[in-house]
């Protein structure tokens, strides 16, 4: 029987040290159904979890397997699912309950070539407004982007502390190319692994509010079960969870809800800088595509050309504050994505035309060659 945390040095993809990363985060429960390039991460839990006591289900379709996974946070489990495109397109409904409901847990994205089902074994990153705009009405969600096996790990990690912090649903949009691709991870010891569990409720159980603001605007959980009366619904609803129909009751709920992302946008937004401090043209981008602006970056200084990068980390919220920034001292930006230009579109919102903004991007199946990207910038920009 295996530990949850394997601490040690290993050879994997990162569809399974996705798995490990929320073994070791405290995950007991995932509910599932198999799709590509996602197949994987589910296989592995299916796996593992039982040596932990933890459970695995594969439901009969994605709509279930979101709301397994909201049911069971509800009952005190941390959860995650994962799937691909047009498995994330079926579970906006839910993932939309989760967020009026707080529950904590994690989806994870394995996104493909779209729309449909497209190109099933090939990578892409055409679900990133998808993410941010899938399900309906008004909302915050949080969405981080992995660069490398070993950082999807910790991601992991880092995905179910601030889902059990804020009670929310977290995203890792990840891709084929992450998913599949075999690198060296390093698990530390589970001592050095820092977890984060949801702020439980306390006191009189007949008087207890379940969606009264606490601290950070995140109000405490009870589980169901532990004897706290507490109304679950997907309806606008007051403190106690009762369904309130009024546009002063909508208001109130969707200011907290949204307030508890928004005000924490320093705790959750993550970059990271790379040669950028003297850049005059600065690339954005995330997820695997940061491979590609690296290497950019780096072959570009090598012709003299003085290139940058931005990646980020957390791609939902958007790091906005520092697109602005960024833009008030560059010559241009370029936005490297592998879709039709999702995150470049706010890209260019933040900058806002104080600097030329391009975009080095295509539809998916392949990665994006630095070459296109140096090419980009000396064609756009007369370097």
């Amino acid at each position: 029987m295996r530990p949850a945390v394997l601490t040690g040095e290993h050879y994997m993809t990162g569809d399974v040290a996705c798995a490990e990363g929320a073994l070791a985060a405290g995950c007991l429960f995932f509910g599932g159904y198999p799709i590509t390039p996602a197949t994987e991460v589910a296989e592995r839990m299916s796996h593992r979890l039982p040596e932990i006591g933890g459970t695995y289900i594969q439901m009969e379709d994605e709509i279930a397997a979101m709301a397994s996974i909201v049911g069971a946070s509800c009952a005190g489990a941390k959860s995650m699912t994962s799937t691909s495109g047009p498995g994330f397109s079926l579970m906006m409904e839910n993932l939309g309950l989760a967020v009026i409901t707080e529950t904590p847990c994690v989806v994870v994205n394995v996104q493909r070539a779209g729309p449909s089902t497209g190109l099933p074994t090939q990578g892409a990153q055409g679900d990133m407004m998808q993410a941010r705009w899938g399900s309906h009405g008004d909302y915050e969600i949080i969405a981080m982007a992995p660069a490398s096996a070993q950082e999807i790990f910790y991601q992991t990690i880092d995905a179910f502390n601030l889902a059990e912090k804020y009670r929310t649903p977290v995203l890792i949009m990840t891709d084929e190319v992450i998913g599949h691709m075999s690198e060296r991870v390093v698990i530390p010891d589970a001592r050095e692994i820092k977890t984060i569990e949801r702020v439980k409720a306390k006191g009189r159980k007949d008087r207890y509010r379940p969606y009264a603001a606490g601290d950070l605007g995140v109000p405490p959980m009870a589980n169901a079960g532990d004897g706290y009366k507490v109304h679950v619904t997907g309806l606008t609803h007051d403190e106690m969870g009762y369904p309130a129909m009024t546009v002063e009751a909508q208001a109130a709920m969707m200011e907290r809800l949204m307030g508890k992302i928004q005000n924490n946008r320093d705790d959750i937004i993550r970059y990271e800088e790379f040669m950028i401090e003297d850049a005059d043209y600065i690339i954005v981008t995330y997820g695997v595509s940061a491979r590609t602006g690296r290497a950019a970056v780096e072959e570009a200084r090598a012709q003299g050309i003085k290139v940058g990068m931005l990646r980020l980390i957390t791609v939902w919220p958007f790091a906005e504050e520092k697109i602005r920034d960024l833009a008030s001292k560059a010559k241009g930006m370029v936005t490297v994505e592998i879709n039709l230009g999702q995150v470049h579109l706010e890209v260019e919102r933040c900058v806002a035309g104080r600097v030329p903004v391009k975009l080095v991007g295509h539809p998916g199946g392949t990665l994006i060659s630095p070459d296109t990207v140096i090419h980009t910038i000396k064609q756009e920009f007369g370097v």
